[in-house]
């Protein structure tokens, strides 16, 4: 099933041309890696995606639904409720637990406290965290706030989940560990992926990877 379907999407920002004509499509529980040098438009495009940046001009479908049309509080909604993504720097709240992190999303869709604290035990206990549920950010390593990160991006059951650079603040050590998490929790909720990054390994667990060159796609391969 074709979940997001970019057609021929341009951004600019002034004068300055950052995707000039680009069109992919990923389909459900696939795994998509974006890559190509810094200024390739990389992260634009992942906003794009994400609707948290506008288009200037083709279309942008999600579950066949033109995102362009929207309003802002429609595209919000569709960003709560169907999109979870996942920072290179974390974005942990830092007056809330690592368990409050991964709790905040299902308050924001209204999710009941009984199904809230079921579905954050179980999600920090699968991505082995567990033990710090009341830890609070500044107590976490690096890869525990990760794997905070990818838990509260997964929460509320996304179709689509966005992650930009997400081992770029990781040893190689807590990055790997991350990946393998990733393409297992993918797998197990088939959740879509669309990853940017520099790393060959994060490449690896994508089935396609499309490169960009100055807003453009000039090639993809398979994973």
């Amino acid at each position: 099933m074709l979940l997001l379907d970019a057609r021929d999407v341009s951004k600019a920002y002034e004068d300055r041309v950052v995707l000039a004509g680009v069109s992919l499509s990923v389909k459900a529980g696939e795994r998509v890696a974006l890559t190509g040098p810094s200024g390739s438009g990389k992260t634009t495009l992942l906003n794009c995606l994400g609707g948290v940046d506008r288009v200037d001009g083709g279309e942008l479908l999600f579950e066949g639904r033109a995102m362009n049309a929207m309003g802002g509080d429609e595209l919000a909604q569709l960003r709560r409720s169907r999109m979870g993504t996942i920072f290179q720097f974390f974005h942990l709240l830092p007056t809330l637990t690592a368990a409050e992190n991964i709790e905040f999303p299902l308050h924001l869709n209204g999710v009941g406290k009984a199904e809230r604290e079921e579905r954050v035990a179980k999600l920090m206990e699968r991505v082995g965290i567990g033990h710090r549920a009341r830890a609070l950010p500044s107590q976490l390593s690096g890869g525990e706030m990760q794997r905070v990160a990818i838990a509260r991006a997964l929460a509320h059951r996304p179709g689509l989940l966005l992650a930009d650079e997400p081992t770029g603040n990781l040893d190689s050590a807590n990055g790997a560990n991350i990946l393998a998490l990733l393409r297992e929790l993918s797998d197990e909720s088939g959740t879509a992926l669309v990853l940017v990054t520099h790393s060959d390994e994060a490449t690896r667990i994508c089935d396609r990877v499309l490169k960009l060159r100055d807003g453009r796609i000039v090639g993809e391969e398979r994973g």
